[in-house]
Parts: structure tokens; sequence; C-alpha cells
């Protein structure tokens, strides 16, 4: 049993390592820096908030995930980043328009 284990982690960990899997962890980094960047505001803040880094970090992790999830031809991955996009985009988005009419009231 150990033994097995040992093998498949072996094969997952080592075997199959190249640029792609280094892109698909720093990807991964990228979007959980999202979760840090959010934590400390709200910490900072004493309440929940949202910074706009946190879509920042949002549409680009999501984005090399989106693209690590082609290249390994995972639906389940491509559909769940793909959908995340639209949303990312559209909170910055938003923030940009609220920029921007707070700019034009001055």
């Amino acid at each position: 049993m150990a033994e097995a284990f040992s093998n498949w982690l072996h094969t997952v960990f080592i075997e199959q390592f190249d640029a792609w899997i280094l892109l698909g962890f720093f990807a991964q980094g990228c979007f959980t820096m999202r979760f840090v960047v959010q934590w400390l505001a709200s910490e900072k803040a004493k309440k929940s908030v949202m910074p706009v880094a946190f879509w920042f970090f949002s549409l680009f992790g999501g984005a090399l995930l989106f693209v690590y999830a082609i290249v390994r031809k995972d639906p389940v991955f491509i559909a769940g980043q793909g959908f995340g996009l639209f949303v990312y985009i559209r909170n910055l988005w938003l923030i940009a328009n609220e920029k921007r009419a707070l700019t034009q009231d001055v």
C-alpha cells in the first residue's frame, strides 16, 4: 500500500513534471493570492472588503488556469475557469465605470 502511494506520488509530481505543470502551479499561486489580498484588506479595515487587486489576481490567475485547463483538455476545469473570467472582467468593468463616474462628478 505504501509503495503504491509512493509510486503514485512519483508519477504525479515527478514523472509528468513539465513547463505546463509549472505554469499550472504559478497560475494557482496567482489565483490563491486573491484570497490573501482580500483577507489582509479585511483585517486592516476590520470589516469584509473586496479590494480591486482581488479582481486583478482573479483575472490573471483565472486566465492562466484557463489556458492550463485547455492544454490539459479538462472540460470541467475549462468550463469553471471560463465562466469565472466573465465575472472577473465584469467586476473590473463596473469598478472602472464607478471611478469614471466619480471623476466626472468632480
